[in-house]
């Protein structure tokens, strides 16, 4: 079953060429593997394309879960992995596009993730919540290095995660991930794109996200619990208003740390993502970019 990934750093253009792709093919459906588009009620702070920026296009693993759900990788892959196989068997072009690349690799790629231990995570889950996920992210960067510098360290589900899983099987956490290897036909674009002008970017998107009314967004999902949420109240930038709206930090403190926490979150993805040999890379801002991804959907089809 052929595949069209793009992957790449947040506010590079992945959404709208995955959407302009699929009005080229004709009969394509958009898979997302963005962690946070999953939730209902989450959309700016995300950037969950509105109905009008999927011009008619098919979009799944959007707005599945309550953010009170705390979704596991292992339960986004299977859903996911359905979610690719329904649009295929539908005569579908599935274009999976987003996401940190763990998830891309959930999703794509045989990956398979260790059991998990109550006792053990009982024990880290009562430490996190005295100590705090900043202390469990330094013990985590002291006993593997290359798995914290993958997990924000205020991502406490995911740094409890790695601690479990490296007390279970003494083994650092990212050494559990074997080579990847694909589990769908699978071509892989990754945008290429400056750092100063991603940089820019951001900036933009989170001012763009103010103006669309964010803090609103955090408010009402905040009456709603989202305080409480193990994962979604620590997705990027509904953290910092949250303290903001606690009165922890200014609103323009909330604003900047929003930004550099997702300029930092798009240097990680940059890293993995250049790990990966199968990714045929392309500028962002090439004038053929539609043509010559379609192009190179069509070429793969017919090897």
């Amino acid at each position: 079953m052929r595949t069209l990934a793009i992957v790449g750093p947040t506010a590079s253009g992945k959404s709208a060429l995955a959407v302009a792709v699929a009005l080229r093919w004709g009969t394509a459906e958009i898979v997302s593997t963005d962690s946070m588009q999953v939730y209902r009620g989450m959309d700016i702070g995300t950037a969950t394309p509105s109905k009008a920026e999927r011009q008619g296009i098919v979009h799944r693993m959007i707005d599945v879960w309550d953010p009170d759900h705390a979704v596991s990788v292992a339960e986004f892959q299977a859903l996911a992995r359905h979610e690719i196989n329904e649009a295929a068997g539908g005569g579908s072009l599935p274009i999976v596009v987003g996401g940190s690349g763990l998830y891309v690799s959930a999703v794509l790629d045989d990956l398979r993730f260790p059991g998990t231990d109550p006792q053990i995570r009982g024990h880290l889950e009562a430490e996190l919540q005295t100590l705090g996920p900043e202390v469990l992210h330094r013990r985590l960067t002291e006993v593997d290095p290359v798995a914290a510098a993958e997990i924000l360290p205020s991502n406490g589900r995911r740094i409890v995660r790695a601690l479990e899983v490296i007390e279970l099987t003494g083994q650092p956490f990212v050494a559990r991930l074997p080579q990847p290897v694909d589990l769908f036909d699978t071509l892989r674009v990754g945008l290429e794109i400056p750092r100063d002008v991603l940089d820019e970017r951001i900036a933009r998107r989170v001012d763009e996200m103010w103006a669309q009314g964010f803090v609103q967004e955090v408010r009402t999902l905040a009456g709603l619990g989202l305080r409480s949420t193990p994962t979604a109240s620590r997705a990027l930038g509904y953290q910092q208003v949250l303290d903001f709206l606690s009165g922890d930090l200014t609103e323009s403190q909330a604003r900047g740390q929003t930004v550099e926490a997702t300029r930092r979150f798009a240097r990680r993805q940059q890293r993995w993502f250049r790990r990966d040999d199968r990714i045929r890379w392309l500028n962002y801002d090439y004038p053929s970019l539609v043509d010559d991804v379609v192009a190179l959907v069509r070429s793969a089809a017919s090897t």
